[in-house]
This record gives structure tokens, C-alpha cells and sequence, in this order.
């Protein structure tokens, strides 16, 4: 069996998963990337307003994108080129999501899609401060260049697999995707198929149709409506307990997460979402930390490649010192920005007013 697979990548548009505009896959055949394709799209209709937030991020605009296909006939596009390949991304919960949410507002039936993810992978092959994208992709000796391009977020996934693949090797014989997932206590997921307007909606498409037009660049918003200020944490508050229900193989299930700085939600909202997700959130950095979420702009690639300290002003919060401490005496906790915390809930980002 060889090691055979397509990694793809989206970037959106605005805050609602299904907002696509921009995807990158890559096949990968037996530990090579062999073949790579990248499609600009506009959102689905009635979601595709831009977001200056999401613009700063991919730096793609409205008017590149104003004469593309729209993301339904992009998708058949993008299943022709996968064919029966497993998709793997890096959070792929994220990626999967924007495939899913894309077609309920398009109204297009959602197919079965075997998928896995580099990130949780990562996690069990690497000991990083972040698993982010440039750092695993660092570690696996393809440092991504253009961060947030989706061809080259998606080639940096592939070598993230291909290269753990070739490190957990015992024999030298290549082993396939399903092997080495299972090699790591993990295994495929598949995305659940239905007909168009047929049983239930994701969680973030009930959301994204509460909003109304916000997320509609046909219609004229109040200023407010279209850039929510961001909401500054209150105190700490109670921390909830892990759902009972949650999902094992949610990439949050089961950490000892703590939050610092200021995320685009109260902080108390935060740690019932974590903990919706199995997370067991708690109020300062401890010997159980797993996850520390960072707010107020930091960013995994702000983490010194030597030194594993923050260059921005995160380095200034107390919480990040005693992590980055405690990390150096071999405690394995791991620093995530708001952008990667948000992308790992179910929902969607930013949190807006109405």
C-alpha cells in the first residue's frame, strides 16, 4: 500500500464558513505531490459579502474574484480532480465545514467525503509549541512561504503527512493513509451525505441564516452591522466541565484549555464553547495545561523558531510567560491564536452583533 491522498485548503470570504473563495488541492501519490490545482470562486450567493478582517488575512478582494464561477460549479471541478482520494487539511473540521455549509446555501446535495487531519496528526507526531500550519509545516521541512494561499497552505499539508509518514516508518516500507492514521490511534471521518434540503442543517448555516443579510454584499449594512466592535473579556467567570457528549475526535476534546488576552467573544462564552467540544477550561496556566489560546493579534508565527518566545506583545501576558516556562521544563502545552481557536468551533467567525 503507498501513500495516496489529496490535501486541499479553502480560504472565505467573511465569517460564515461557507463563504469560499479561494481553494488549493494537491495529489499526492505514493509520498510525492504529484499534481496541484487552485481555484478563485465567489461565495455562494446571499454569502458573499467580503470581510476587511478576512481580506487582511488572505489579502484576496471582491473585485479579483468579481468574474469567477461561483463556488457550486468550482465544486464539481474540485470532485473531478479528488476522485475517490481521502482528503486531508490541516483542521480539517474547518475545511470540511466550509465544503458543507457551501452546499446547503447553494442548495447542492452533500456527498459522502472521507477526510482526515494533518493537525491532529501533527499533534501526534511532532512535540511543537504550535502545530499551526508554518510551524508543523517548519518541522516538517517545507516552511510555507505564502501563509494563507491556499495552494500553498495545501502542498504545506501534504508535507506535513508525507513527512510524518516517512519519520514513523520501522521497516522503510511506506505504509498508506489509513495505516499510518491507525499507527497514531486516529482514523478516517467522513463528512455525512445528503439530498439538498434534506435532513438537518450544520450548526454553522442556522447561524449564518439567523444573521440575516449581514453576510449578503447585495444589501447596505449600518456601519456597526458590518464591522462589530471586538468585545473585551470580563473576568475570568465559573469554568464549565467537558460535555459529556462531545466528540473524541474533536481537536479540542480532551485539553486543559486557559485563555488570555482579548478574543472577539467574552471570555466566559469562550470556555462554554471549549467546553462544548470536550475542552476542560480552566482560569490560570497550570502542571495540566495542554492549550493556551492567545488573543489580542498574536499569531503562531509570532513564536521565535529558537527560542519559543513570543516577538509580539503577547509576550507580555503573565499567562504566556508561565506557558513558554513551563513548555521549557518539558511540559507539553501548546500556544494557539484566536483565528485557530475560532476555526476549531463549530460556528463562525468573527462573532457578530445584530
Amino acid at each position: 500500500m503507498s501513500l495516496d491522498f489529496t490535501a486541499l485548503d479553502f480560504e472565505t470570504a467573511n465569517g460564515f464558513r461557507g463563504s469560499p473563495c479561494s481553494v488549493g488541492v494537491v495529489r499526492v501519490r505514493a509520498g510525492e505531490q504529484v499534481e496541484r490545482a487552485h481555484w478563485m470562486m465567489r461565495p455562494p450567493r446571499g454569502f458573499d459579502r467580503f470581510d476587511p478582517r478576512n481580506v487582511m488575512i488572505h489579502g484576496i478582494r471582491p473585485e479579483q474574484v468579481a468574474r469567477a464561477p461561483r463556488f457550486a460549479e468550482v465544486f464539481d471541478q474540485l470532485l473531478e480532480f479528488v476522485g475517490e482520494d481521502p482528503l486531508v487539511a490541516h483542521n480539517a473540521g474547518f475545511d470540511l465545514g466550509v465544503i458543507e455549509s457551501a452546499l446547503e446555501v447553494s442548495g447542492r446535495d452533500v456527498p459522502a467525503l472521507d477526510y482526515a487531519c494533518s493537525l491532529v496528526l501533527a499533534r501526534k507526531g511532532y512535540d511543537l509549541p504550535s502545530y499551526a500550519l508554518p510551524r508543523a509545516a517548519e518541522e516538517a521541512g517545507h516552511p510555507v512561504a505564502r501563509h494563507h494561499d491556499a495552494l500553498a497552505d495545501a502542498e504545506a499539508c501534504a508535507w506535513i503527512v508525507i513527512d510524518i509518514e516517512r519519520r514513523s516508518r520501522t521497516d522503510g516500507t511506506q505504509r498508506s493513509l489509513d495505516a499510518l492514521l491507525a499507527d497514531h490511534g486516529l482514523q478516517r471521518r467522513q463528512l455525512t451525505p445528503r439530498a439538498a434540503g434534506q435532513g438537518h442543517l450544520s450548526r454553522a448555516t442556522r447561524q449564518a441564516r439567523q444573521l440575516g443579510p449581514v453576510f449578503d454584499a447585495t444589501v447596505e449594512l449600518p456601519h456597526e452591522a458590518r464591522m462589530p466592535d471586538l468585545m473585551h473579556w470580563p473576568d475570568e467567570g465559573p469554568n464549565p466541565d467537558p460535555a459529556p457528549d462531545a466528540d473524541p475526535s474533536h481537536p479540542l476534546f480532551g485539553h486543559h484549555v486557559v485563555f488570555t488576552g482579548n478574543l472577539g467573544m467574552p471570555r466566559q462564552q469562550a470556555k462554554v464553547r471549549a467546553a462544548a467540544c470536550g475542552a476542560r477550561p480552566a482560569s490560570r496556566v497550570g502542571a495540566a495545561t495542554t492549550l493556551l489560546v492567545v488573543g489580542d493579534g498574536f499569531r503562531s508565527e509570532d513564536l521565535d523558531r529558537g527560542a519559543d518566545r513570543p516577538v509580539g506583545g503577547a509576550v507580555l501576558h503573565r499567562k504566556t510567560r508561565e506557558a513558554l516556562a513551563r513548555r521549557a521544563r518539558g511540559q507539553r502545552v501548546e500556544l494557539i491564536s484566536e483565528p485557530e481557536f475560532l476555526q476549531m468551533l463549530d460556528g463562525n467567525w468573527p462573532e457578530l452583533s445584530r
